[in-house]
């Protein structure tokens, strides 16, 4: 049961920037980085990395930790792991030449799912192979829901 609740923790602090989106429209859309450009001319995350989803990802995982008995504390942490590893993928891509919400795949998944679940490991006393087999479903259940999700109109891109 443990493996489930945290593959749905993952899902909705990864979903909640998209779910804010939707919900705020161009509200509150202010992007991380606030435009900022290095050394490449490319932007440090991009403009899809906004304040509004990272707040919003952080406040659900505090809920959902909470709900699922965990503690509101546990939430933020393991949401401040997920989304930092989103942040790191996505400050890759930009160095590699890729544009926001271009697909790469497994750099898309794994930072976002590994970090977090590291963190976990050591709360909730699990070992590597646990932090691997979950980041490995959740790559997989996230490439298998893209798809729907962009046919309902939820995601940008089908991937």
């Amino acid at each position: 049961m443990t493996e489930l609740s945290l593959l749905a923790l993952l899902f909705a602090c990864n979903g909640a920037p998209i779910l804010a989106r939707l919900l705020l429209a161009g509200h509150f859309a202010r992007p991380v980085d606030n435009g900022l450009r290095l050394w490449d001319g490319r932007p440090l995350f991009g403009r899809s990395k906004t304040w509004r989803g990272l707040l919003a990802g952080l406040a659900i995982g505090a809920v959902g930790a909470a709900l699922l008995g965990w503690g509101w504390g546990f939430g933020l942490v393991f949401a401040f792991w997920s989304l930092l590893g989103d942040l790191l993928a996505s400050f890759i891509k930009r160095r590699l030449g890729f544009d926001p919400s271009d697909q790469a795949l497994g750099l898309d998944q794994l930072p976002e799912a590994v970090l977090p679940l590291m963190y976990a490991s050591t709360v909730l006393s699990f070992g590597v192979a646990h932090v691997i087999g979950l980041s490995i479903a959740f790559a997989a259940l996230s490439l298998a829901i893209s798809r729907p999700l962009y046919h309902w109109h939820i995601r940008k891109r089908p991937w």
